[in-house]
């Protein structure tokens, strides 16, 4: 019975997503009937995101009392972030020298049936302000602009804990806000098995008939990935963090994370859940509620696959060299960028794929070709995205608290 009680959530939305897939499966496209529940539920989502981003972001920061403390657990954040993100480039890099999802396939064939879609070409640098910086505060307070409000909820956060007693009264409003934001999510959560079922229908009867020639290949190929990366990068990375015990916890709690994340496609509306799976694994609330919001937006390894993988495709259709030096690092480089770039909800535009065309010089109604890709890697990417922030908060907490970290969250 306690494990039915204890499960029963997790059961529940097993449940939901199960029925919505078999429906998009029987009903196709007629199954967007129900879109409009799903859509409800991710807007009742949506809407809490950008308070959630900056309250959890901003109160955790002020609450790490020692100054030493906060920049040392920003300084690992930064360090686990890229470091993962640096591995999950090189094995699907190294993977697709295996399997180039395009071997075999007639070129041409898989460039012809693709329309052509006009889209303003960015430069580099525009790229790079667009995503780390906007022009007015407003601008700060929208789900499209979360890496900006990310930045500005850090040095906020940090204001208020160098402000001292004067900055009390600060960290007490959002201490208590936060406190409101987490159980209005929770209270929404309660309509996840039918708001999630009925988008995930609809998801499922609009994908149904796109993998064709060179995008099944992808597809396959990024499965693979994602085994790679979901149980073997995910096991390796929790026995350095935690060891044994470490290990268990993780695949413990991460089964209701990695259902939301499937279901939703969408990193932002995993935010809650995962703070919550980390607590439960012990990782500390302060890092926790830092490194959940954060990595959502600049730790993106399945996306640095997909980007890999955007870029091997344009490489392999045009003849470009895949082995020289210069390209492996440009490969990897730009990988890294996308990655850092992508949005937090599903089909955010395509800054990802202007920025890969713009690095290499293809032409940037090239964009249209990779966003097929994105659009067919959707959900295994958002399991990679997601999950992958859980399993940093443990490697997070063993370089900031050490090695004794699991065991004194446990016995306290």
């Amino acid at each position: 019975m306690n494990i039915l009680k204890n499960y029963a959530f997790t059961l529940l939305l097993l449940c939901g997503i199960l029925i919505g897939g078999v429906c998009g499966i029987i009903f196709g496209e007629d199954a967007s009937v129900v879109k409009p529940v799903g859509d409800i539920f991710l807007n009742l989502m949506f809407v809490l995101i950008v308070p959630l981003v900056f309250f959890s972001v901003s109160s955790s920061i002020c609450n790490m009392k020692q100054t030493s403390m906060v920049g040392k657990v920003i300084g690992n954040i930064i360090f686990i972030f890229f470091f993962t993100a640096i591995v999950a480039a090189i094995v699907a890099y190294v993977t697709t020298l295996f399997y180039n999802p395009l071997e075999g396939v007639n070129q041409a064939e898989v460039l012809s049936g693709l329309p052509e879609q006009s889209v303003r070409t960015l430069t580099s640098a525009e790229v790079f302000v667009n995503t780390f910086t906007v022009s007015d505060f407003q601008m700060l307070f929208t789900k499209s602009n979360l890496l900006p409000l990310i930045i500005f909820s850090l040095f906020f956060g940090l204001a208020t804990a160098f402000s001292g007693k004067k900055g009390k009264l600060v960290s007490e409003l959002l201490n208590a806000a936060n406190t409101v934001i987490l159980k209005m999510m929770s209270i929404i959560m309660m309509a996840a098995p039918i708001g999630l079922g009925c988008y995930f229908a609809d998801t499922v009867g609009k994908l149904g008939g796109q993998i064709l020639n060179g995008y099944l290949h992808v597809f396959i190929l990024y499965l693979i990935l994602t085994a790679i990366s979901f149980f073997g990068l995910n096991s390796i990375y929790m026995l350095l963090a935690g060891g044994k015990k470490g290990f268990i916890l993780f695949w413990k709690n991460i089964l209701t994370p990695s259902l939301m994340a499937v279901a939703t496609s969408s990193s932002a509306a995993c935010i809650p859940i995962n703070i919550e799976a980390s607590k439960k694994m012990g990782v500390p609330s302060n890092i926790a509620e830092t490194v959940i919001p954060l990595g959502t937006n600049i730790h993106k390894d399945g996306s640095v696959m997909a980007g890999v993988l955007k870029v091997i495709f344009l490489f392999t259709i045009f003849g470009h060299e895949l082995t020289s030096s210069t390209n492996i690092f440009m490969i990897i480089g730009v990988a890294l960028l996308v990655g850092a770039v992508m949005g937090a909800i599903p089909s955010g535009g395509m800054t990802g794929e202007l920025l890969i065309c713009s690095v290499f010089g293809f032409s940037p109604q090239l964009a249209g070709t990779l966003m097929i890709i994105s659009t067919i890697v959707d959900i295994p990417a958002t399991l990679l995205n997601s999950t992958g922030n859980v399993m940093c908060s443990a490697l997070v907490a063993r370089l900031s608290v050490g090695k004794d970290w699991l065991k004194e969250q446990i016995t306290t």
